[in-house]
């Protein structure tokens, strides 16, 4: 299984991610944001957190705008798995790949804590690892965590089973109290949470295992 893991300027959980894909059994490259192309025979996209380009203008806008964004929502369309982890699930809804946007933290104020979580479907090949229903700890860090979608796109998203996890606490006002949701074919996973920052019991929790094998796993079989 093979994976790029893309870096912008400002990336800073681009090493965390690749470390835990490696763990998970994972042939891992880093791809700069300059580049306009993916290695050959990737699998799997990551879009790591951070603060790209500074957080300027607004979160993600301008590394959606990067050489490689295109590559990447090109993998997306043609049915390819990306996983894109705060700063990268922002960069994700700038792309369009994923509905809403990700605003301000309604306390106005950023949240690191770690992370009581809600696995709210297991129809994916990201939650397939744990239980429908299951609590799960990631570690959280933010500013603009927000997650904000009217009534009709919370009651679309449920409706289609596309929220992914929940928050239990909601630590930053988002609609549904939603942390993570799925694209509509399922194959792009955006979530605030960081579950690379829980993938080992060295880091003080490994919840966030599970979805690296699962995520190997389904892939080995693909």
């Amino acid at each position: 299984m093979k994976a790029a893991v893309i870096v912008f300027p400002g990336s800073n959980c681009d090493r965390d991610l690749a470390v835990a894909l490696r763990a998970a059994g994972m042939d891992v490259t880093l791809v700069w944001h300059k580049d306009t192309v993916l290695p050959e025979g990737i699998d799997l996209v990551g879009v790591p957190g951070g603060f790209s380009f500074g957080d300027y203008l607004r979160c993600g806008a301008i590394a959606a705008r990067s050489p490689i964004a295109a590559a990447v929502v090109a993998h997306a369309r043609g049915g390819g798995y990306v996983l894109c982890i705060c700063n990268g699930f922002q960069v994700l809804t700038e792309t369009g790949l994923l509905p809403g946007a990700l605003i301000r933290n309604a306390g106005l104020k950023f949240v690191c804590r770690a992370q009581a979580l809600e696995v709210a479907t297991t129809d994916s090949v990201f939650t397939a690892g744990y239980g429908a229903g299951q609590t799960v700890h990631f570690p959280i860090a933010h500013h603009d965590g927000n997650y904000i979608a009217d009534a009709g796109l919370v009651a679309r998203l449920q409706g289609e089973d596309r929220v992914a996890f929940r928050y239990l606490d909601n630590p930053n006002g988002s609609s549904g109290d939603i942390a993570g949701v799925l694209s509509d074919n399922r194959r792009v996973l955006g979530l605030m949470p960081h579950p690379e920052r829980a993938a080992d019991t060295a880091l003080g929790g490994a919840d966030g295992a599970a979805m690296f094998r699962a995520l190997a796993g389904a892939l080995s079989h693909a």
